[in-house]
């Protein structure tokens, strides 16, 4: 894998990461269900119904989290999500309304890196999904809406609930080991967002009063699209690629030289030298280099009988001297001789 180094790179987490994100956060239109008493009214007020819409909003997002190494990945995640509130519907009057919420809790997500390699594909790009279970806090800032005949009605307050997510996207990797950037898309949903939120009215009663009640929202969605960057501490550079086996020469055949004397004579001629200096060359690369000394003598020699055999024995040793040291000379080790 020599190739693309920010390919390479692309794989399951193992260890710990961290990940940190942001983007922008749509909420869907919410139903809310308004009831309580009237200013000094003897009975309830009659149930209204009407419909939220959201305007532009932002989510962040911060998460520790664990790979197994095998894709699998969990992580505890703390979140915060802001929405601009800028209509109200639904009502028997016409108005403007004019407000914002927000949201802040945590998850436990649990997710799933899909390596592309398994599949043949080496892409500096994984995909993952995941879904996740936690707590938010949903609060409303003052949220006032003006009616056309002259009343206004503000709500407000605090509460939380069970929510849960879904999470799809992809980590592009930046040819930094452990470093990755991530785009997802998120879909929270909370059911029973708020209840029991405080309602007024400055509706004209009878007697002057202010009316005041409560405020319930039906499930709440949250569609999200982020932008987030990611590191994984654990993640070494891939190893470099093994170098080339060269595979050794074979070792060249063994080789033999004959070398002669003239009768009688140990010293070497001018070919017997050539023939000993090729010999010499020859061993600094061919495994074994066989020299063979015709040292025999017979009994012609001038000295003949047991004498005779005691001088040529001697004439032979001087000739193997005379090549072993014409080989020194040519520069091969005793040693090796």
């Amino acid at each position: 894998m020599a190739a693309a180094p920010a390919a390479a790179f692309a794989t399951t987490i193992t260890g710990p990461y961290v990940d940190l994100g942001g983007g922008y956060n749509l909420v869907q239109n919410q139903h809310a269900h308004t009831s309580g008493f009237g200013g000094g009214a003897s009975s309830n007020e009659n149930v209204t119904s009407s419909q939220f819409r959201h305007g532009t909003g932002f989510t962040g997002f911060g998460a520790f989290g664990w790979g197994f190494g095998n894709g699998l990945r969990a992580e505890v995640e703390g979140v915060y999500n802001y929405s601009n509130i800028n209509h109200q519907g639904g009502t028997s009057v016409p108005g403007r309304t004019r407000g914002s919420d927000q949201s802040y809790g945590g998850f436990i997500n649990v997710l799933y890196d899909i390596d592309l390699k398994q599949f043949g594909i080496d892409a500096p790009v994984t995909p993952f999904v995941g879904v996740g279970a936690g707590y938010l806090w949903q609060h409303y800032n003052p949220t006032t809406t003006t009616y056309n005949n002259g009343n206004t009605s503000r709500l407000g307050g605090t509460n939380g609930g069970f929510a849960y997510q879904g999470i799809v996207g992809a980590a592009y990797d930046t040819g930094i080991p452990g470093f990755q950037i991530t785009t997802e898309y998120r879909m929270i949903g909370q059911p029973g967002s708020f209840t029991d939120g405080s309602f007024t009215s400055t509706a004209n009663y009878a007697n002057g009063n202010k009316g005041r009640g409560n405020t319930n929202f039906d499930h709440r969605f949250n569609h999200q699209f982020i932008l987030g960057l990611r590191y994984a501490f654990d993640t070494a550079p891939p190893p470099p690629p093994p170098a080339p086996v060269v595979a050794a020469p074979a070792p060249l055949p063994a080789r033999s030289y004959l070398v002669f004397f003239d009768w009688d004579k140990s010293v070497l001629s001018a070919r017997a030298r050539q023939i000993v200096a090729e010999a010499a060359q020859a061993s600094t690369h061919v495994q074994t280099t066989r020299i063979e000394v015709n040292g025999y003598t017979d009994n012609s020699a001038a000295h003949p009988g047991p004498r005779g055999e005691k001088y040529n024995l001697g004439l032979s040793n001087r000739r193997a001297d005379s090549v072993k040291a014409e080989l020194i000379r040519d520069g091969v080790p005793a040693s090796a001789i």
